[in-house]
């Protein structure tokens, strides 16, 4: 009857794996018995169950390790009464449930220890898992974005050749046609090279080239850039740097990738503003904030954003259900929000009174 318990729990285990350890088992438990029963009462050989219950903790499930310690407590409780050819003291008792005590806290340190081994492996598998996925979303990226460039490249070139005339005259037409899968060729390129770089920032962190940088020759170097594009969308932009002077708009940043930022912002301006409407860029100082701050605002007269969307508008694929979010890819912004941050600033977006909306940043000041 004593081993009855422990063949009906081994049965729900693979025989092959687990047999030695059932029988060193059964064996280690038959011998103290026998030490039990040919000794006296006062000789608690009990402690020596700790071994068939560690073994059990390791090697089997918390059900049967439990169910063994329950089994051996009540046998080293037992040889109190049996053989029953001795006298029964307080101190022999109190012996007895102190063997029974050692066991259960043997029994419960074990299968803590072997939960908490478990959850470490998991965790280790887990690691293993992520690294082997970044490896391969890595190499899938770069070869993505490689064979996606290569043939756009190309095109675009081509593209260029038909403007210049290379392959024949080209009437007036044909030049807007031209120019317009021109633009849509350059801003696919554009796209892929955002999605490698918002990967990269992803998993590498942001590299940053600092320098000091002058955002109002800045601002206005990307207004320049996007000329042809302000032109074609027949909207206007007009910088306001009446509230800061040339000192007070000084940073500590990289200048490509800040010019990435604003120009991002400008084109999305650009791409939600009315015929004929104006953009406003306004650049001014927060000398009283700590440090002191830069901020630079673009004001549109689109449509707005629900409100409900502003919360989530920098984050990676964010597509919102307004016009304003359903136009883009949502890594525009989230691409500008991780520049910003890794400048120590803050991004936002925000609805405008009457019309349109205002996204702005801010930087930390270059104190000279």
């Amino acid at each position: 009857m004593v081993f009855s318990l422990l063949h009906q729990n081994y049965m729900r285990f693979d025989r092959n794996s687990l047999s030695r350890d059932l029988w060193v088992i059964i064996g280690l438990v038959s011998t103290i018995i026998v030490l039990e029963l040919v000794t006296s009462a006062d000789y608690v050989f009990s402690y020596l169950y700790i071994g068939p219950v560690l073994l059990a903790s390791l090697r089997f499930d918390q059900r049967f390790s439990i169910r063994l310690t329950l089994l051996v407590s009540g046998l080293t409780l037992f040889n109190l009464w049996i053989p029953g050819s001795h006298i029964i003291t307080p101190p022999t008792i109190a012996n007895r449930f102190i063997a029974v005590f050692a066991l259960f806290v043997t029994a419960l340190l074990a299968n803590r220890n072997r939960f908490y081994e478990g959850a470490l492996a998991q965790q280790r598998a887990k690691l293993q898992f992520q690294e082997k996925l970044a490896s391969l979303q890595e190499d899938f990226v770069s070869t993505l974005t490689h064979d996606l460039k290569t043939p756009l490249l190309g095109a675009i070139e081509t593209l260029k050749a038909f403007q210049q005339g290379q392959f024949g005259d080209v009437t007036t037409l044909q030049q807007k046609v031209l120019a317009t899968m021109l633009r849509s060729h350059q801003s696919s390129l554009k796209l892929i090279a955002t999605i490698l770089d918002v990967y990269r920032n992803d998993s590498e962190g942001m590299q940053l080239v600092r320098s000091p940088i002058n955002l109002i020759e800045l601002t206005e170097q990307v207004i320049q850039t996007l000329n042809d594009l302000v032109s074609s969308y027949q909207v206007s932009v007009q910088l306001n740097t009446t509230a800061l002077n040339t000192q007070q708009a000084c940073v500590n940043g990289d200048e490509l990738q800040l010019q990435r930022v604003l120009s991002n912002l400008l084109i999305n301006a650009i791409y939600h503003s009315p015929l004929h409407g104006t953009i406003e860029v306004i650049l001014k100082s927060q000398s009283h904030s700590h440090p002191p701050e830069v901020v630079i605002q673009l004001l549109d007269e689109g449509p707005g954003i629900h409100s409900e969307e502003l919360p989530q508008l920098f984050e990676r694929f964010f597509q919102g259900h307004s016009d304003r979010q359903a136009k883009g890819s949502g890594l525009g912004l989230y691409l500008s929000r991780q520049i910003v941050e890794a400048h120590g600033g803050k991004i936002w977006a925000e609805n405008r009174e009457i019309r349109g909306a205002v996204f702005g940043f801010c930087l930390p000041a270059l104190t000279l």
